[in-house]
C-alpha cells in the first residue's frame, strides 16, 4: 500500500536470583509479560512517590522505569514486587565513560543501597543521546559505550549479575526505515557508535532499547496514512518486497527496520526492548489524532499484543517476547514543546484514569470501558490564536511578556500607548496579544504556543473590532 511508504519514510531523518539468561525464553517471557510504565515527574501537580507507586500497582503494571535513580522512590519500591529500571543522566556519561571511579561512585550511590531489596533489572545509560548532535553531544556519543562498560564492571565487582545495562535510542538513529528490510543506521553513528554498542549488547546478553512511537510517522500525513494500521485495528497488510514478510501494523514495521539495521552491522540476534511507546491523549489543535479514543485503542491493543501467550514477536522474529514500557504514567504539565508532550499519560494528576486500561492483559479489550468519540482525527482547517491560560500568575506573565515582545519590534507594536490594542490595560490582555503575535510571526521557526506553560491555543478570536489579534491559519 503506497500510504505505508509515507509512514516510515518520515523516520529517515527512539529475580534476585544470581542471574537470568537473555537466551532463556521462559525467563524472558516472564520478564516481557510484565508490561512496564514510564514514571516521569515533570509536573508541578503530581502525586508523591508513595502515592504514585500505589497507583502503578493499581493499574497492574509489572515494571516501572525511572528517568533517574531517585533515592526515595527506590526505597519505596523495595516494598513492592515491581521490577525497576533506573537511568544514568546524559550529563554524567562523559565523566563515567572516562573514569572507572566515577562509575563505581554512581553504583555505590544508586544501586548498592537498594539491591537486592528493590528489584532493579535494567540500568539505562543516557536517554536518546544520538538524537542530539552538538559538539558536546558528540563527545557524549564517544563516551556512551565506555560508560556502559564501566557500569557493568562496577556491578560485577560487587557480585551483581542480574542487572542488565543498555541505552534507549529513538527511531531517528536510522537513516532509512521503509520498507523494514531497508533499515540502516545513520552513517555518522553506524561505525563509531552503533558497532561498539551492538558488540557490547551482544557480549553482555542485553537488549537494544528503542523509543518507538507510531503516532509520529502516522501524523505526518493523517489524511492518507491508515490510522487503523497504526492502532493495530486494520484488516489491511503490507508485504515487504525484499523479504516477503507480511505486516499487519506499523509498530512491527518500525521494530523490524531496527532489526534489519542491526543485521547489516553483523548482529542479527540482539533482543529488542521497547523503552517507550504510546499515543497522546490530547494535544494542540494542529496535532491531528491526539485524543483519548486513539490513545486508549493503541495502548489496549499494544498490551494485548505484548502479553500474548505464546508471544507474538514481529514478522522478522516471530514468537520472541519483547519487554515493553508504556509512556507514560501521568500527563506532565511542565514538559516543554507542543501540546502532545504534556498528554501521554494513563492517569490524571489526581490519580484517576484517563481511560480504562488493564496492564495485566487478562481482561478482553471489549470488556474495558467505552472511549469518547474524537473530533480531531482529521486535520483542523481555520484560524488559531495563542492566548493566556486561565489562572496564570501576573508576575510570571510579565516575565514572559518581556520575552515575547523583545525578539522583534513588530511583535508588540500594536500594544504601545495610543495604538489599537493598548486598551484594556491589563497584563493578561497584553500577554494574549503578544503570545498570538509572536506565535504567528515565528511559528515557521518552530515556535510553540507554550510560553512556559502560560499559553494555550484557541479557535475563538480573542480580539475585537478595534484590535485584531494575529493568528495562524491551518
Amino acid at each position: 500500500m503506497a500510504s505505508f511508504a509515507l509512514f516510515l519514510s518520515t523516520l529517515i531523518v527512539l529475580s534476585s536470583s544470581c542471574c537470568y539468561a537473555i537466551g532463556n525464553n521462559k525467563t524472558l517471557s516472564s520478564l516481557a509479560s510484565r508490561i512496564g510504565i514510564n514514571y516521569g515527574r515533570l509536573g508541578n501537580n503530581l502525586p508523591s512517590p508513595y502515592q504514585s507507586i500505589n497507583l502503578i500497582k493499581s493499574i497492574k503494571a509489572g515494571h516501572v522505569k525511572l528517568y533517574d535513580a531517585d533515592q526515595e522512590t527506590l526505597t519505596l519500591l523495595s516494598k513492592t514486587n515491581l521490577y525497576v529500571t533506573i537511568m544514568v543522566p546524559n550529563n554524567q556519561i562523559i565523566s563515567i565513560g572516562a573514569d572507572q571511579a566515577a562509575a563505581d561512585n554512581w553504583t555505590n550511590t544508586n544501586v548498592l543501597p537498594h539491591h537486592p531489596q528493590t528489584r532493579i533489572r535494567f540500568i539505562l545509560v543516557g536517554n536518546e543521546i544520538l538524537s542530539y548532535n552538538t559538539d558536546q553531544d558528540k563527545q557524549t556519543w564517544a563516551n556512551l559505550v565506555p560508560a556502559m562498560r564501566k557500569i557493568v564492571n562496577s556491578l560485577r565487582a560487587r557480585g551483581i549479575h542480574n542487572i542488565k545495562v543498555g541505552t534507549p535510542l529513538a527511531m531517528d538513529v536510522l537513516r532509512s526505515s521503509f520498507p523494514p528490510s531497508s533499515g540502516a543506521f545513520r552513517e555518522e553513528v553506524a561505525a563509531p557508535v552503533m558497532l561498539p554498542l551492538l558488540k557490547f549488547l551482544n557480549g553482555t546478553n542485553s537488549f537494544f532499547f528503542l523509543d518507538v512511537y507510531p503516532y509520529f510517522p502516522w501524523s505526518t500525513d493523517p489524511v492518507n496514512n491508515d490510522l487503523d494500521f497504526a492502532l493495530f485495528e486494520s484488516n489491511s497488510t503490507y508485504t515487504d518486497p525484499q523479504t516477503g514478510l507480511v505486516y499487519a501494523n506499523l509498530l512491527d514495521q518500525m521494530l523490524d527496520s531496527v532489526i534489519s539495521a542491526m543485521t547489516k552491522l553483523g548482529y542479527p540476534n540482539i533482543r529488542l526492548a521497547i523503552s517507550e511507546t504510546g499515543w497522546p491523549n490530547s494535544g494542540d489543535i494542529d496535532e491531528t489524532g491526539a485524543n483519548i479514543l486513539n490513545a486508549g485503542t493503541y495502548n489496549r491493543n499494544l498490551i494485548k499484543k505484548m502479553t500474548a501467550n505464546p508471544p507474538l514477536g514481529t514478522p522478522a522474529r516471530p514468537g520472541l517476547p519483547i519487554p515493553t514500557f508504556l509512556f507514560s504514567l501521568f500527563n506532565e504539565n511542565q514538559k516543554p514543546g507542543s501540546g502532545t508532550e504534556r498528554h501521554w499519560g494513563i492517569l490524571n494528576p489526581d490519580g484517576t484514569q484517563i481511560y480504562d486500561i488493564d496492564f495485566s492483559g487478562t481482561r478482553p479489550v471489549s470488556d474495558l470501558g467505552p472511549l469518547p468519540k474524537p473530533n480531531n482525527n482529521v486535520p483542523f482547517k481555520g484560524n488559531v490564536w495563542c492566548v493566556v491560560i486561565e489562572g496564570a500568575s501576573e508576575e510570571e506573565l510579565g516575565q514572559v511578556l518581556n520575552f515575547a515582545c523583545g525578539r522583534s519590534n513588530e511583535t508588540c507594536a500594536a500594544l504601545a500607548p495610543g495604538r489599537e490594542c493598548y486598551a484594556p490595560v491589563s497584563v493578561t490582555w497584553h500577554a494574549s496579544y503578544a503570545f498570538s503575535s509572536y506565535w504567528a510571526q515565528f511559528r515557521n521557526q518552530s515556535s510553540q504556543c507554550y510560553f512556559n506553560g502560560l499559553a494555550r491555543e484557541t479557535t475563538t478570536n480573542p480580539g475585537n473590532e478595534r484590535c485584531r489579534f494575529p493568528s495562524v491559519t491551518l
